[in-house]
């Protein structure tokens, strides 16, 4: 039986809660494999919004074993805040399982993040000063803290006297902040070790051997593959890899179990935080596109930066990620156009680039060579099949998977969890 990754192939945000949710009733194990509560997904069920941050969307699903990887970093106040809200919902999270090898947000890390950020100032990057880096940081210099600390109290307070040593000569004689007191984070941390307990296991244990029983997991992304570490609009990007790589490192397991690897894009381009946006609009029609696809990050609380699609971000994502399908959303949102631009190359200094440049330079200086497509004005949110849209709008789907190099097996047409045209089955 397959293990499915599914990941965002733009900057993030292009849907990937709702492609989760679509597909947890047909999973048994939905996995976050990376990044931590810096991701959102918006997953609507009925007439019920769940903003998830931290949870992987299949916590949603009854049927359905939702799993954080030891990929991911989490805080355990946010962990929680979303366990408890969703409980408060009648949302059963009982079946909930946690890496014990999955790192800590501290909240040294989170101070850390936040008084760094503005000490860049014009420099910043644009974190979301939730911690998320600097436990990253503390992970590759082998000073982080993880789930599994929290139940030797020995190892615990030592591996966090050995992280603020650096850490609170940085706070108090660079940044003139306070130096941190291990005892109080030792402390803090100790009060989450019981009501952790229940949900921490050997998940790469649990994962391999379900693949073995014929079970089926979806690996889902966080960001998307222009924010990953290694792939992305470096420096603009998170601190780990929401590439389809990511998920085996994220979860222990290993790439022969892969079978697909489902793309998220949005029918247009958005991005949240600095960095480079070739199509990005300033215009009337940029606005437009924020305001009726409601573009603020559910994480951030941001607007998103909203431009045209970008079909060079899509081959590209298409090759890093080796990409078997699309799953296009938010199509609705182009309703009413006359006339939609897509992005099918950039002008570099003159000369006509089709893919993706390597230079950090080239890029910022690119700008989008856009071909016409004919819109459309026809309600679409109903349709069921792909017969159902408009011609324009299935010319456009059309064209849009021939630029991008892979299948379109889904299409969002809603943001209902019904709302969505299947055209191939992932499964």
């Amino acid at each position: 039986m397959p293990a499915l990754v599914l990941l965002g192939a733009q900057w993030g945000d292009e849907g990937k809660g709702k492609a989760t949710d679509l597909l947890g009733g047909s999973v048994d194990y939905v996995v976050r494999y990376q990044g931590g509560n810096n991701a959102g997904h918006t997953v609507v069920v009925g007439d019920q919004k769940y903003a998830l941050h931290l949870l992987p969307s299949g916590i949603l699903t009854p049927e359905c074993t939702p799993v954080i990887g030891n990929g991911v970093v989490v805080d355990p106040s946010v962990l929680f805040s979303e366990l408890n809200g969703l409980n408060e919902r009648g949302v059963d999270t009982s079946k909930l399982l946690i890496s014990g090898n999955a790192h800590i947000i501290t909240p040294y890390n989170v101070t850390v993040d936040k008084v760094t950020e503005r000490f860049l100032g014009k420099r910043k990057i644009g974190t979301t000063g939730r911690g998320i880096g600097p436990t990253y940081a503390d992970k590759i210099n082998r000073v982080g803290i993880r789930v599994q600390d929290l139940y030797d109290e020995s190892i615990l307070t030592q591996k966090v006297e050995a992280a603020l040593d650096g850490k609170n000569q940085l706070l108090t004689k660079v940044f003139n902040r306070r130096a941190i007191e291990a005892d109080q984070i030792v402390e803090e941390l100790l009060t989450y070790a019981d009501r952790l307990k229940p949900y921490v296991a050997d998940t790469v244990l649990v994962l391999n051997n379900a693949l073995d029983d014929g079970k089926v997991v979806l690996f889902e992304g966080g960001q998307g593959t222009l924010l990953d570490i290694d792939h992305g609009t470096y420096p603009f990007v998170t601190s780990s890899n929401p590439t389809a790589g990511g998920a085996c490192t994220g979860s222990g397991v290993g790439p022969t179990k892969i079978s697909r690897v489902i793309g998220i894009l949005k029918a247009y381009t958005t991005r949240v935080g600095a960095g480079p946006f070739p199509t990005e609009l300033f215009d009337d029609d940029g606005a437009a596109l924020r305001r009726i696809g409601r573009e603020r990050g559910v994480t951030t609380g941001r607007d998103r930066r909203c431009g045209w699609f970008d079909a060079v971000i899509a081959r590209y994502a298409t090759r890093v990620n080796g990409l078997t399908d699309f799953f296009l959303t938010k199509l609705d949102v182009l309703t009413g156009w006359e006339e939609i631009p897509v992005c099918v190359a950039y002008e570099i200094d003159g000369k006509r680039v089709e893919e993706l440049p390597y230079s950090q330079t080239d890029f910022h200086h690119a700008k989008p060579i856009y071909e016409t497509l004919p819109g459309w004005s026809e309600d679409i949110t109903k349709a069921k099949t792909f017969a159902d849209l408009p011609k324009n709008a299935q010319a456009y789907v059309r064209a849009l998977e021939e630029m991008s190099g892979a299948p379109i097996s889904a299409i969002g047409v809603g943001p209902g969890r019904t709302e969505t045209i299947e055209v191939n089955s992932f499964i």
